[in-house]
């Protein structure tokens, strides 16, 4: 198992997986796609390879000395149980080791297995379906 970073020529192959993981990774898709590779070009990104073929990875955020956030984390079915989800997060703490790594996902159970706790929730403060503007307020 190797872990390495992200570059763009790795985007159809990283879709290509997403793809695979079925309905609870839709939201990247169609209009969607453009906006995740930016955000992947703005994120810090491990990429988990068992031999050539890419199994896992963790897409992360640098808040500049308030912590590392793993927003996404993902391993394909057929990986899982070999611990790559733990070395891809583990792998920004290699990275930052003055940073506290934190990671945002509802796998909590997973989580607890590996010995991290739960600290503090997060809320949607307004989704974007929601937000009205000041026009249909005042209608």
């Amino acid at each position: 198992m190797t872990i390495r970073r992200y570059a763009p020529t790795d985007a159809d192959n990283l879709f290509a997986l997403i793809e695979r993981e079925g309905d609870e990774w839709t939201y990247w898709q169609g209009e969607n796609r453009a906006k995740y590779e930016k955000a992947l070009h703005n994120s810090i990104v491990y990429l988990c390879f068992e031999e050539e073929i890419l199994c896992g990875y963790a897409r992360c955020f640098n808040d500049f000395g308030f912590g590392i956030y793993v927003l996404d984390l993902l391993v394909d079915k057929d990986y899982r149980g070999k611990s790559y989800g733990r070395h891809l997060m583990e792998q920004a703490l290699k990275d930052f080791p003055e940073e506290t790594v934190y990671v945002n996902g509802d796998v909590y159970l997973y989580y607890e297995k590996l010995g991290y706790h739960e600290e503090g929730k997060i809320y949607i403060v307004n989704e974007k379906s929601t937000i009205k503007t000041q026009e249909e307020e005042n209608e």
